[in-house]
Parts: C-alpha cells; structure tokens; sequence
C-alpha cells in the first residue's frame, strides 16, 4: 500500500495538469458528511486510453452497496471523458464481494495470472460496453 501511494504521489508530481488520475478520492455518505467510508484511485491514464482503478471499504462499511454506487459513478464518468477508452481493475481470485462489484457495475472478465496467493482476476470496462450516449 504504501507503494502505491508513493507512486500516486510521484505522478501527481510528474503530471500536474493529469494529477486527477493519479489522486486517492475518499467516499462520503451524502446524508451524513465527513463519514468516509472507501476511497478509490485510477492509476495514471496511459497513452493508449486505459486506466486502472483501486478501490476499498473500510472496516464495518462493507454489504451496504456504497462501493457499487460509487464505482459506477465514477467510471460513467471517467468513460465520458475523451482519452478513456478502457478502464481495468484485478481482483483476488478468493474476493468474490470484489468480483460482484465489478460485475454489477459492468465489468467484464479478461483473464487471470498466477498461482494461489498471488493469483489476479483481471477486468475492463469500455465506451463500447458501457458509453452513455
């Protein structure tokens, strides 16, 4: 973890006109502010239009459906914009809430790599799939 804020922190730095691709965004309740309860992040937005995004819940936050309402805002929003056109995430085999996520959002299945314990679901989500016009 602590990696990968070092590396988000390094392409603020590096991009500043593209730091919104590089920054961790916290996820508040609407009817009761300043109860954050996730955060998410893309992971720099590559020349071919692909972003990665990181996601999580903190303790006791899980099973309430906040992270799909907010996955899936953000990622209507991220396809609107012109340089996206993909947008992936990886999972752990064994994180099946993770997987359900991605599913009900939209995302779809492309692939794993490697064994049990270090094993990675892979999955995208596109303007083809899921633009909205």
């Amino acid at each position: 973890m602590k990696q990968a804020y070092s590396e988000m922190l390094q392409g603020c730095v590096q991009n500043p006109n593209e730091r919104i691709w590089y920054a961790v965004w916290y996820i508040e309740l609407k009817n009761s502010p300043r109860n954050i309860v996730g955060d998410f992040c893309f992971k720099g937005l590559n020349a071919d239009g692909t972003v990665e995004i990181g996601y999580g819940l903190y303790d006791g936050c899980c099973g309430h459906g906040y992270m799909t309402e907010a996955l899936e805002a953000v990622c209507k929003w991220a396809v609107l914009q012109p340089r996206v056109k993909r947008i992936e995430a990886e999972t752990a085999p064994e994180n099946n809430a993770s997987q359900r996520v991605l599913f009900r959002v939209g995302f779809m299945p492309t692939g794993a790599i490697g064994e049990r314990g270090s094993a990675v679901c892979f999955f995208e989500y596109t303007k083809q799939l899921n633009r909205i016009q």
